[in-house]
């Protein structure tokens, strides 16, 4: 299981998410308006949800279900997206 960002993160400016991350799995773009995180490299400690200004990081069993197309989202983006920085 992995944590995954979702729709309240579009738009944030904060970042505050990226720092606390040990694994470094989480991916942007500069002209992307969020963060994504991979699947593959998130290590599922939640360091990263109580920095989310937004509230928008969940465990993925926890996503709710207005927001499950962030799950296969935040997979796909992370492979395209350069690691964030």
């Amino acid at each position: 299981m992995a944590m995954v960002v979702t729709q309240p993160c579009i738009g944030c400016k904060d970042k505050a998410c990226l720092g606390v991350c040990p694994a470094e799995c989480f991916h942007t773009d500069e002209d992307e308006p969020m963060v994504y995180i991979d699947p593959d490299e998130c290590i599922d400690c939640g360091a990263c949800v109580s920095e989310c200004p937004t509230e928008a990081i969940f465990y993925e069993d926890d996503v709710p279900e207005p927001w499950h197309r962030f799950i296969e989202l935040n997979a796909r983006k992370a492979n395209e997206c350069p690691p964030a920085e």
